[in-house]
């Protein structure tokens, strides 16, 4: 009898564990963070909207970094156009939430200057990407959307 009290003791303190342990992982998500890429401007206006506006979605409880390549450039620079369509925010009235909101921006250096840009040609708080904040943006898991 006490072998199997033992016993029974013995799997339930294990089954506890491994139940609070899952549980710590399941609530893991509040510093969570999302990476979202964006790699169209002009050519997709769609694509670059849509982009932003999981943006300014996620970051409402999310940790968010936003990294622009490709032609998505277009959209970050000083000099960008307001890109509009459907039933979407601008493109500008988008990035000025998400830097008011502290959302890390940036852009691809090699892309800007495969555009002939430079850092100063960048909206006002757009960075320079740099690797190591690809992965210092959030404590937690990192999700990725692709535009």
């Amino acid at each position: 009898m006490k072998k199997i009290l033992l016993i029974f003791t013995i799997l339930s303190v294990l089954i506890f564990y491994r139940c609070e342990k899952e549980a710590n992982v399941n609530n893991h998500n509040e510093n969570d963070g999302v990476f979202i890429h964006i790699s169209h401007g002009s050519d997709d206006i769609h694509r670059l909207l849509m982009g932003l506006q999981m943006a300014v979605i996620m970051s409402e409880d999310k940790d968010v970094l936003v990294y622009f390549d490709i032609t998505g450039i277009d959209a970050v620079l000083n000099n960008s156009k307001d890109y509009e369509h459907a039933n979407f925010p601008s493109s500008l009235t988008q990035l000025n939430k998400l830097l008011s909101k502290g959302v890390v921006v940036m852009a691809c250096p090699t892309c800007l200057k495969a555009a002939d840009k430079t850092e100063s040609d960048l909206i006002n708080g757009v960075k320079i990407a740099k690797k190591e904040e690809f992965f210092s943006f959030t404590k937690g898991r990192i999700l990725t959307i692709d535009y």
